[in-house]
């Protein structure tokens, strides 16, 4: 029995993207919540509490489309020609936040707020062309002749847009329990009270894009509601609503790690519910992953390094996280 190659490339580019929405997510998230705080001293810590690993995050976003393209360039092709302006949009954003990063702890009191516009400004956009992306891939491309078929403007859709609003509001709840979980005193105080109200939000959003995706699909609604399917799709809804009235019980009695990892629970069970509408469809609606996969000479000889490479990005993961453990506080700075 041979080795299914682009199964395992799958399984590589769909892990690499699921570690970038957890560990960019809460990055952004933090950036969301930066209007909601107004002292320099709480929004100087909310930084902080990323500072050492924010960069680190999104090698798993180049190695997710650095393995579509070598793995799948069928899909890469298709992808980036469907969703140009939004990637670019969305890069455009992930640049002004990280310049903004840098750049805000060097700026003189009178500048400094000009860095904080941008990096509020550049989380919103990067975040809100992410969920338009993810919008525009549900709704699935036109492909012609192994070719995209279809216009620039696909991708802008009523239903792209409000997936881009939700997904702006499932990374500030993201942010918030971070923050819950890496700060104390006032600022913690207040993300507690701020967690109620994203984590209902993020409920009603998540109502509207779980009636909408299959009365607007009807390919999906077929895989939801139609057996054997519906005893794999039927454990999601449910597990949210367990989740989520965890989440209201840890936010409530002023838990500090619950909260977080309930939130990325409900992060991974999105993230499963998209893979059981769309899989095993790399383009959707109906090119699967053997149909864009590249020659197995190339999946083989790119598996090598990647199976060298991966565990080193994990291992320094593993070890920044650990080494930066614990509360922020006033008093720690920005190095």
């Amino acid at each position: 029995m041979g080795i299914d190659l682009p199964l395992i490339w799958a399984v590589i580019i769909i892990f690499g993207i699921m570690m970038y929405v957890v560990m960019d997510g809460f990055d952004l998230g933090i950036g969301i919540l930066f209007p909601f705080v107004k002292g320099e001293q709480d929004r100087d810590v909310m930084m902080n509490t990323v500072a050492p690993v924010w960069d680190g995050n999104e090698t798993w976003l180049v190695l997710g489309g650095a393995a579509l393209f070598g793995a799948f360039p069928l899909a890469y092709a298709v992808v980036l020609s469907a969703l140009y302006l939004p990637l670019m949009l969305m890069l455009v954003g992930l640049i002004f936040r990280g310049v903004a990063f840098e750049f805000r702890f060097k700026a003189t009191a009178e500048k400094r707020h000009l860095w904080d516009k941008a990096f509020i400004g550049g989380s919103l956009a990067a975040t809100f062309f992410q969920g338009v992306a993810l919008g525009a891939f549900i709704e699935g491309f036109k492909v012609v002749d192994r070719s995209y078929a279809g216009g620039a403007f696909d991708w802008l859709t009523p239903f792209s847009l409000f997936c881009g609003l939700g997904l702006i509001v499932a990374y500030a709840l993201l942010g918030c329990t971070w923050l819950i979980m890496k700060t104390e005193g006032k600022l913690q105080l207040q993300m507690h009270d701020l967690a109620r109200p994203l984590a209902l939000v993020l409920l009603a959003v998540t109502g509207i894009v779980s009636i909408w995706t299959p009365l607007a699909h009807p390919e999906i609604a077929s895989r939801w509601f139609t057996l054997p399917n519906l005893f794999w799709f039927l454990p999601v809804p449910i597990l949210v609503l367990v989740t989520l009235y965890g989440l209201l019980k840890a936010v409530a009695r002023n838990a500090h790690y619950t909260p977080f990892l309930l939130t990325l629970a409900l992060i991974f069970l999105g993230y499963s519910g998209l893979g059981i509408s769309l899989w095993p469809n790399i383009i959707p609606p109906s090119v699967s992953i053997w149909d864009a996969a590249a020659p197995p000479q190339s999946q083989g000889f790119m598996l090598v390094g990647a199976l060298f490479i991966i565990p080193f990005i994990l291992g320094y993961t593993f070890w920044s996280y650990y080494v930066f453990r614990g509360k922020v506080t006033h008093e720690d700075g920005y190095h």
